[in-house]
C-alpha cells in the first residue's frame, strides 16, 4: 500500500449515512463516541450534539455525515492504524444511545489501513482565547 495515500479515520456506510440524516432532520446535530466499553468497544453511542462533555484525552477522529466522530484517547492509541466504519446493525441500541431507526443501533467494524492522523480535540474556551 503506498504510504502517501492515507485514508480517513473513520467512514460511515450508506445505511449509517441514511440513519444519521434522519436523526439530523428529526432532532438536530448529533454526536458519536467510541468508548473502549460495552462489546469490546464496537458499539459507539450516538447522543444530541454537545449532550455528551468530551474529555481532553479524547480523540476527534473525524465526521460522518456532517457529525463529529470522537474515540477514547487510550482507545485511539491501540486502534490509530484501524480505519472505523460507522454502519447499521438489527436490534435496540444498548445504554444511553440513540437509535439508529425503528428496532436498529449503530454498530461500528473496522479494517486496518494507512489512516490519516486524528486531529487533537479543541476545548471550545481554548478556540475563544484568540
Amino acid at each position: 500500500m503506498d504510504e502517501s495515500v492515507r485514508e480517513p479515520a473513520v467512514v460511515a456506510s450508506p445505511a449509517a449515512l441514511e440513519a444519521i440524516a434522519t436523526l439530523v432532520a428529526e432532532r438536530g446535530r448529533v454526536m458519536f463516541f467510541q468508548s473502549g466499553g460495552c462489546c469490546d468497544g464496537s458499539l459507539p453511542m450516538c447522543f444530541p450534539d454537545g449532550e455528551l462533555i468530551v474529555g481532553d484525552r479524547d480523540v476527534l477522529l473525524g465526521e460522518v455525515g456532517g457529525c463529529a466522530f470522537h474515540i477514547d484517547g487510550r482507545q485511539y492509541e491501540v486502534w490509530k492504524h484501524t480505519q472505523l466504519i460507522l454502519d447499521v446493525g438489527e436490534g435496540e441500541p444498548e445504554g444511553f444511545s440513540l437509535a439508529a431507526g425503528e428496532g436498529k443501533h449503530f454498530i461500528t467494524r473496522s479494517r486496518v489501513c494507512a489512516c490519516e492522523p486524528a486531529r487533537p480535540r479543541i476545548r471550545r474556551e481554548d478556540s475563544r482565547k484568540s
